[in-house]
């Protein structure tokens, strides 16, 4: 049997969708769920330009844990993780999640586990550029 967790990643160029969805391929899969976060062109109500994705050199490891804990609490055949470091334009994927299960419930469940936790807990920062020259920092320890 192939390993639940199929793809982690943090990568500084473009994420695609179709690379997470083919490692998640399965046959025994009844559903699979995908969660594509992307790069928007505001924040509250301010317009955004652009942004920049920073790393600790941990959040790899980190990212790997928070799978695999979710692979062990989740009854799911299989799941990957992908985040983008680096500048981002508006419109570009930041992060994708997905999960495939035997059934839609647990692949639902398990997706959202599998992005808050990621949020939460890889070291991973946000640098937005507003248009109005401004700048903030979101994450940071």
């Amino acid at each position: 049997m192939p390993p639940v967790v199929r793809l982690t990643d943090i990568r500084e160029t473009p994420l695609a969708v179709d690379e997470v969805v083919a490692a998640l391929s399965d046959a025994a899969a009844g559903g699979l769920t995908l969660f594509v976060g992307a790069v928007r062109d505001h924040d509250e109500n301010k317009a955004v330009t652009g942004l920049e994705y920073s790393a600790h050199p941990t959040a790899l490891a980190i990212l790997q844990d928070v799978a695999d804990e979710v692979a062990r609490e989740y009854d799911v055949l299989a799941l990957a993780a992908v985040h983008r470091v680096g500048k981002l334009a508006i419109g570009d994927a930041a992060v994708i999640v997905a999960t495939a299960a035997e059934h839609r419930g647990e692949a639902f469940d398990a997706s959202r586990a599998l992005i808050d936790r990621l949020k939460h807990r890889v070291p991973i920062w946000k640098h937005q550029l507003f248009a109005d020259g401004s700048d903030e920092w979101v994450g940071t320890p």
